[in-house]
């Protein structure tokens, strides 16, 4: 009997990566959440999170468009540190007193779950790095025009 493996498409962006896409829906999680924390936080908790929210899909993306797989691992592991940091700030915020964990747990939910798919991509690209040699080139698609991203 032949398998019915569906065909993948291919993948011309990092756009088209699932990561990327959850990367930056947790963006704006994180953006919501950090309005609520008390204004004296602006240049503390407030702009960490950001930041570290807005370094998990913009790693993704750099890593993706390099022309080394290992150069893509390594930014996957940046995204993946600037996950931890993001949900080690949603705790200190909640230990503060600044957020209920109605308010932050659903955006952790949604670092958990990239967490494993950063963890899964990682462990992928390793797999091909190690069956195909450690200076593989990784054929980084032209994404140039960016008016189909949003």
């Amino acid at each position: 009997m032949p398998s019915k493996r569906r065909a993948r498409p291919r993948l011309r962006s990092y756009r088209d990566l699932e990561v990327w896409r959850e990367g930056m829906d947790l963006v704006v999680d994180s953006y919501q959440i950090s309005r609520k924390l008390p204004h004296y936080e602006l240049y503390g908790l407030t702009s960490q999170i950001r930041r570290a929210a807005v370094s998990v899909p913009t790693n993704i993306a750099e890593g993706h468009g390099r022309n080394h797989l290992g150069d893509y691992i390594r930014h996957l592991s940046v995204a993946n540190g600037s996950l931890m940091e993001l949900e080690t700030l949603f705790i200190a915020s909640a230990r503060l007193g600044y957020l209920k964990a109605t308010e932050w747990s659903g955006a952790m939910n949604r670092a958990a779950k990239v967490g494993r798919m950063l963890s899964g991509l990682m462990r992928k690209l390793a797999a091909l790095k190690a069956q195909a040699g450690p200076h593989t080139r990784y054929p980084a698609p032209d994404t140039r025009h960016p008016a189909d991203a949003l």
